[in-house]
């Protein structure tokens, strides 16, 4: 089965350094690493340029995906793209196909809303809006996460092309 590294060191205390990730990646089975380290940091910028292409790099910061794609990371797992998935979408393939300037846009205005879903625990606000919205059943947390304080009115607390963080 192949296995992706979660590199999220404000979540679990532990930070894998560079060095570490590419000896890691030399593993058959280790095809990739979710890389949210809370910036765009050296280490970050080392491994995406001394792995190798068969490993994957995904951005994992929700905030930072337009700069990670344009260093040329390879994907992204995102909790605010359950909300967002077509811009996330027409983010990607905007870096992809090389459109650098609709990509900056497009990256700077996710960024408010990304702030905005991500200002209370992840992922109480994003079932919040999805419920909402009607695409999911229910807007239950598991302990010890509690409700979304402020359910949104109507499904759309934020929108991409106007929403600045909290």
């Amino acid at each position: 089965m192949p296995v992706i590294l979660y590199n999220v060191p404000y979540r679990t205390g532990q930070h894998l350094g560079w060095e570490s990730i590419v000896r890691l990646s030399e593993h058959p089975r280790i095809v990739g690493i979710k890389q949210a380290v809370g910036s765009v940091d050296t280490d970050t910028a080392h491994l995406l340029a001394e792995s190798s292409d068969s490993f994957s790099i995904l951005a994992g910061e929700d905030t930072l995906v337009s700069p990670l794609l344009a260093m040329g990371a390879d994907g992204a797992i995102l909790a605010t793209a359950n909300v967002y998935t077509r811009e996330f979408v027409e983010l990607y393939q905007l870096w992809s196909g090389g459109d650098c300037v609709r990509a900056r846009e497009s990256g700077n205005r996710l960024v408010g809303p990304a702030c905005t879903l991500m200002s209370q625990p992840n992922p109480t606000l994003i079932k919040a809006v999805l419920h909402a919205r009607g695409r999911i059943s229910t807007p239950d947390v598991r302990l010890p996460l509690l409700p979304a304080r402020l359910l949104p009115e109507r499904g759309d607390v934020v929108d991409p092309s106007t929403s600045r963080a909290p």
